[in-house]
C-alpha cells in the first residue's frame, strides 16, 4: 500500500517542486482548495480531500480536513489501532504538510475586526498538532525551509527517521504556541500574550565559568545581528555589555563611539569623523577600557581597527552597523577580537524582559528622547546653546548607565562617570576622580534628583557649570538654591532614568 501525503498550505512556496518528489518516491498525496489547484496545475497527480472524506468543504472553506477518515488516518497507530481502522475504512496519513493563515502578517498590516478573524486558522494547527503527537508514525512538516531535508531522507532511506520526526514535532508545537500568543495578544489589545524563544546558540560560558549560557532570538523576530569574525566564541557577559554598547550610541544621530565594560560606559564620544569618535571615548578612561565593548553607531573603517592595533587596545568585541573591506583584511591581525555587524533598528523592541524569582519581570523599553522644548531652567543662571548641548549629549549617557548614575561631558565626549553605587554623592566623587582636571567646565547628568545638595556642592569643586537632572526631589528648592549660591546652571528634564 503506498505511503499517503496531505498537503494543505498557505504559503504556496517550492510546494509542487516539493509533491513532485513525493511522487517520484511514491506517495500519494491528498490536498485541498488552492494548494490542489497549484499541485494540480504542475501536471501532479492529487486526490481532493473531499473524495476521500465523501464529505464537501463547507461553511465558505472552513470545514474541510475535520473528519474522521483525515483525523482519524493522521493519528492512526500502526498496530494498535489497525482494527478500528479497517472497520471504519480509515487509511493511514504519512506525512502532514500545513503552513498557517499568515495571521502574523495580517497583524502586522494593521488588519483588524471581522477581517483578522479570518485569518485565524482552525484545521492547521489541529492536523499539525495531531501528527506531532503521532511522530512515531508521521512526519509533519510546518516550515518551507524543512521540504529539502525531509525528501532527502525519504529517497535515500524510502522513510523519515524517528530523530528528524521527534525534531520536527517539536517544532511544531513551537509554531502553533507562538500562533496562539499572536492571537491572543492581538484579539486582547496586548493585555495578555507570552514572550516566546527560538534558535537557541549555546555560548562560551555565563555570567562566570561554571554557569552556561545561551541567546535566544524572540518568536516574532529574525536575529538581528551576526558575527563577522568569532575565533573565540561569545560568552554571556559578551552579549549583555554588547547590547548596553549598542542601546547606547544608537540614541544619538551623529556618529558616536562607546566603550562600555561591565554593561556601563567608560567613555563616549560624538564627532562627525567615527574614528574620531571612538579615539575621544577610548581616551576618556584609558584604564577602564581594559577588556572593553566598543560600540561605533557608523561603519566601522580601517583607521579604527588601527588604532586599536597600534594602541594595542584589549577590546573584547566591536559591534557596528558595517565594515569597510579594509577594516575586515585589519581585523585578521586580532583573530581574538569578536567583530558584530547590526543596524539600528528604526523602533526599538518595544519591551525588555528578565527572568526574576523564579519568573519574568516584563517592561517598556526607555524610549523618551530629550528635546531642547523638554528641559526647564530652574536657576538664575541660562545655559548656553553650547551647553544645552553637552547637557542633551550627557543625558543619554547617564540614561545608560547603572544608577545611581552620574556623568560629566565637555564637547561632546566624557569626562568622568560614576554608577552603580549606593549613593548619589559617591557616584559624583567617582565621576570627579575619574575625570580629574578635565572635570573643569564639563556639565553633569543625574540620572535621578538630587535627594540632598552634597552632590551639587561635589560638582561645584571640581568645576562643573551646568547640571541635568529629572527635579522632584522633596528638597528640590534647596538644591536649586545652592545651584544658584554656587553660580551653577541647573535643568530639569521631569523624567526619571533609572537603569538596574
Amino acid at each position: 500500500m503506498p505511503k499517503r501525503a496531505l498537503i494543505s498550505v498557505s504559503d504556496k512556496t517550492g510546494v509542487a517542486e516539493f509533491a513532485k518528489r513525493l511522487i517520484a518516491a511514491g506517495y500519494e498525496i491528498i490536498s485541498t482548495g488552492g494548494t490542489l489547484k497549484t499541485i494540480s496545475d504542475a501536471g501532479i497527480a492529487v486526490t481532493a480531500v473531499d473524495d476521500v472524506t465523501g464529505f464537501p468543504e463547507c461553511f465558505g472553506g472552513r470545514v474541510k480536513t475535520m473528519h474522521p477518515k483525515i483525523m482519524g488516518g493522521v493519528l492512526f497507530r500502526r498496530g494498535e489501532d489497525d482494527a478500528d481502522a479497517k472497520k471504519m475504512e480509515i487509511e493511514p496519513i504519512d506525512l502532514v504538510v500545513v503552513n498557517l493563515y499568515p495571521f502574523e502578517e495580517s497583524v502586522a498590516k494593521g488588519i483588524t475586526g471581522d477581517e483578522l478573524i479570518k485569518q485565524i486558522d482552525i484545521g492547521g494547527p489541529t492536523l499539525l498538532r495531531s501528527a506531532a503527537k503521532n511522530k512515531n508514525y508521521v512526519t509533519v512538516v510546518c516550515d518551507v525551509a524543512d521540504y529539502d531535508r525531509v525528501m532527502e531522507q525519504i529517497e535515500k532511506d524510502g522513510d523519515t527517521s524517528l530523530e528528524l520526526r521527534s525534531e520536527l514535532a517539536v517544532k511544531v508545537f513551537e509554531r502553533t504556541m507562538a500562533y496562539d500568543a499572536t492571537i491572543t495578544k492581538a484579539l486582547s489589545g496586548a493585555e495578555k500574550g507570552g514572550i516566546l524563544v527560538r534558535n537557541r546558540m549555546e555560548l562560551r560560558y555565563g555570567e562566570n565559568p561554571h554557569q552556561q549560557g545561551y541567546y535566544y532570538d524572540l518568536y516574532e523576530y529574525d536575529r538581528a545581528w551576526k558575527v563577522i569574525q568569532e575565533e573565540k566564541q561569545m560568552s554571556y557577559l559578551n552579549i549583555l555589555d554588547a547590547d548596553g554598547a549598542w542601546n547606547l550610541v544608537c540614541e544619538y544621530e551623529e556618529p558616536t563611539a562607546a566603550c562600555i565594560k561591565h554593561a556601563n560606559p567608560s567613555g563616549v564620544a560624538s564627532h562627525d569623523d567615527i574614528a574620531e569618535a571612538f579615539q575621544r571615548c577610548y581616551d576618556a578612561d584609558r584604564l577602564s577600557a581594559f577588556g572593553v565593548i566598543v560600540a561605533l553607531n557608523r561603519p566601522c573603517t580601517a583607521e579604527v581597527i588601527q588604532k586599536i592595533i597600534d594602541q594595542k587596545i584589549f577590546a573584547e568585541v566591536i559591534i557596528a552597523p558595517g565594515y569597510e573591506p579594509e577594516a575586515l583584511k585589519l581585523l585578521k591581525k586580532r583573530p581574538k577580537l569578536r567583530a558584530i555587524e547590526m543596524s539600528c533598528p528604526e523602533e526599538k523592541n518595544p519591551m525588555t524582559a528578565r527572568s526574576m524569582l523564579g519568573g519574568m519581570l516584563i517592561q517598556e523599553q526607555d524610549t523618551k528622547v530629550l528635546t531642547k522644548d523638554d528641559l526647564t531652567v530652574v536657576t538664575d543662571a541660562k545655559p548656553t546653546d553650547a551647553q544645552i548641548e553637552d547637557l542633551l549629549f550627557t543625558w543619554v549617557v547617564v540614561k545608560n548607565a547603572k544608577s545611581n548614575a552620574i556623568v560629566f561631558a565637555k564637547d561632546k565626549v566624557t569626562t568622568g562617570i560614576g554608577c552603580g553605587q549606593t549613593s548619589r554623592v559617591d557616584s559624583t566623587i567617582i565621576a570627579a576622580r575619574r575625570a580629574g582636571d578635565k572635570a573643569k567646565g564639563s556639565v553633569m547628568a543625574s540620572d535621578a534628583f538630587f535627594p540632598f545638595a552634597d552632590s551639587i556642592e561635589e560638582a561645584a569643586k571640581n568645576g562643573i557649570t551646568a547640571i541635568i537632572q529629572p527635579g522632584g526631589s522633596i528638597r528640590d528648592e534647596e538644591v536649586i538654591a545652592k545651584a544658584n549660591e554656587l553660580g551653577i546652571v541647573m535643568v530639569t528634564t521631569g523624567i526619571r532614568a533609572f537603569r538596574h
